[in-house]
């Protein structure tokens, strides 16, 4: 098989049948996908491509799968967000501190899905240190989102901040992405460009050798063409990890096997506090949709409270920037990355933190730092903590009496690049839906469930239980199912 659209067209479940029966080689399967990675340069989803390292990569995986020693992701080409440090590869968060940066180790992630075959195509586009949710922050630009409206030539956002890894997946140019969710940056840009992501249970996914935005929200996750391309690489990305001490002890479920289960008798919650003001009908019609196919495939859908909701969202930009001010305070031009140079040390650290950080990274260092210091420690940092308790508190008394919750992912469908870029708190609202569910530590996933008026794809989330990703693969794949999204977007690039 030399078809390009067919090799790259392919899903990850699809292309690694298709090695295991010799219908082509990893060789083959990347040399396609490093074509269309070429051709999309228009889309800026990746800040760095490593060919020359996937051919190499590729023919290891050739020679490992004729010896008879196969991983479960033999050969298949993916890309890696660039917050994985990556050995011997550039890694910048997306940011102009970090410089050329190029790590002497591997991430824990990167490194078991290296062990497991799989073939990396390059470094994808991001919002600097994952601050974002339109992946405008980026020192290296915008991504652009494959998906355009109908009649429309505007540049939409792809979401954010995994939007490079989210255009890449659903443009063809990777099988699958490596992406990471603090506040939403996995399931925002999946439901912006008709993919599927899945933030895992906090600990389920080591975060040894990925740059830290906040360390108690961060939690890497994949990026996917469908629900069960999204299992399989998820379970190649999780696993205890002993040099990260909030990593979770325990085995890996095959995550894949329940994709296909029937969820009858399964009890969905509604929650009604995510009916917000202002939602436009068409994301209120999907949830409703959605709802429906659930009832089909005979799960009970009741509604339930979430009553400390409305409070996520200031507290999650009061927690988040905290922990950022504090992870970000290592980048000073002493060790690693950007340095300018000054006439005493303090001078040195003021230019090299100034030329480094994006204006987004410095509004949130300095909001950290506020509300960290002396006077409003107890006022904000502490408040927000309390109230992180009590949301925490709400999702175990809905799951005392369901076994996942149905929502929207995102408050709208993908927007214009600009659009929201004068007013923060407009940006911050895209993440609406998505902020509970970091600052509980719980499983949400996001697949595509239909598309609005002008073509543009909407996403449904699901959020589960600590540790029970399982159940959510379960629902997932009945929902993709009944959807039966096959829309792609029209080529342009």
């Amino acid at each position: 098989m030399s078809d390009v659209s067919a090799l790259t067209g392919l899903t990850l479940k699809d292309a690694l049948a298709g090695l295991a029966e010799r219908r082509f080689s990893s060789e083959e399967i990347t040399r396609a996908h490093i074509g269309v990675v070429e051709a999309a340069r228009p889309l800026n989803a990746f800040v760095l491509e490593t060919p020359d390292l996937a051919l190499e990569m590729a023919r290891a995986s050739d020679a490992r799968r004729a010896s008879g020693d196969a991983g479960p992701l033999e050969g298949a080409p993916i890309g890696v967000k660039d917050l994985f440090c990556t050995k011997g590869v550039r890694s910048t968060a997306g940011s102009r501190i970090l410089g050329n940066f190029t790590p002497p180790y591997e991430s824990t992630v990167t490194a078991n899905l290296w062990r497991d075959g799989a073939v990396m195509l390059g470094k994808l586009n991001m919002d600097e240190f994952a601050m974002g949710s339109s992946n405008e922050t980026s020192a290296f630009g915008p991504v652009v989102n494959p998906w355009r409206a109908e009649g429309s030539n505007r540049d939409l956002t792809p979401g954010g901040s995994s939007g490079g890894s989210a255009a890449a997946v659903a443009a063809d140019l990777v099988l699958g992405a490596t992406a990471t969710d603090t506040g939403g940056s996995i399931r925002q840009p999946a439901s912006l460009t008709g993919t599927v992501g899945i933030k895992p249970t906090y600990g389920r996914c080591s975060r040894w050798g990925v740059v830290a935005f906040a360390s108690s929200l961060d939690q890497a996750g994949p990026i996917a063409r469908t629900v069960e391309d999204a299992a399989i690489l998820l379970r190649s990305m999780s696993g205890h990890d002993p040099k990260d001490s909030t990593s979770l002890p325990g085995d890996v479920p095959d995550f894949a096997a329940f994709v296909g289960r029937s969820p009858k008798g399964l009890r969905i919650g509604v929650p009604k506090e995510y009916r917000a003001n202002g939602m436009p009908p068409e994301i209120e019609a999907l949830w409703a949709q959605g709802v429906a196919w659930l009832k089909d495939a005979g799960c009970e859908v009741v509604e339930v409270s979430l009553p400390h909701t409305k409070y996520a969202l200031p507290a999650y930009y009061i927690i988040a920037p905290a922990e950022a001010s504090s992870n970000l305070a290592r980048y000073d031009g002493m060790r690693y990355g950007l340095r300018v140079d000054g006439s005493s040390l303090n001078e040195v650290y003021e230019e090299t933190r100034a030329a480094g950080f994006g204006d987004e990274v410095k509004r949130r260092i300095l909001i950290g730092t506020y509300v960290l210091s002396a006077g409003y420690y107890d006022a904000y940092y502490l408040k927000a903590q309390k109230v992180r308790r009590r949301i925490a508190d709400d999702f175990d008394a809905a799951f005392a009496g369901v076994d996942a919750l149905l929502t929207p992912t995102a408050p709208s469908a993908a927007f214009g690049l600009g659009e929201n870029n004068a007013d923060p708190v407009a940006m911050y609202l895209n993440d609406i839906f998505t902020v509970t569910v970091n600052l509980a530590g719980l499983p949400a996933l996001s697949l595509p469930g239909g598309l609005d008026s002008q073509g543009l794809p909407l996403g449904l989330q699901l959020i589960g239980r600590a540790l029970d990703e399982g159940t959510l693969f379960t629902i997932a794949g009945a929902l993709e199912k009944a959807a039966d999204f096959r829309a792609k977007p029209r080529r342009w690039w």
